[in-house]
């Protein structure tokens, strides 16, 4: 409810959390690689749901230069491995939405979600009371991302 109901604030979340370390957002961002940013998702699928975005404000993967594109892909191969390392899923989802009706929540400023899965991560709750359980606090699972990125 928090989501659909609460406030929606201004301007590209990932500008604002590039621009201003201090927004309350930021909070949420768990490495700040060459050309990209890394964070959590406020309202995610699975625990340890990323989002990894170039820090350029681009709408799609095309309109990246060569090097924006490098540095995008190589931030989101090392999220990759972060999360297999310190979430241990069983596999991962990891995608692009371009554009409003592909589902992209932020149109204008493309960025990968990659979301930890394990067996049986889909259970009665989500089927029948249209209900998801995240087994681990927002915060904590971004202290633990944060280590694991200053780590390697």
């Amino acid at each position: 409810m928090e989501y659909i109901a609460g406030e929606q604030r201004p301007g590209c979340l990932f500008c604002r959390v590039i621009e201003h370390p201090d927004d309350p957002d930021a909070g949420l961002v768990v490495w700040r690689p060459q050309g990209a940013i890394v964070m959590l998702n406020k309202f995610p699928y699975n625990p340890g749901h990323a989002m990894v975005a170039p820090i350029a404000h681009k709408a799609s993967l095309e309109d990246l230069d060569d090097a924006e594109t490098t540095e995008l892909m190589r931030a989101v191969r090392r999220t990759i491995g972060v999360l297999n390392k310190t979430m241990t899923p069983d596999g991962l989802n990891a995608g692009v939405n371009i554009g409003r009706a592909a589902g992209a929540g932020i149109p204008d400023h493309v960025h990968f979600h990659i979301v930890p899965r394990w067996n049986g991560d889909t259970n009665f709750m989500a089927v029948i009371d249209d209900v998801k359980i995240v087994n681990e606090a927002l915060g904590q699972t971004a202290e633990k991302l944060k280590r694991a990125f200053a780590a390697t």
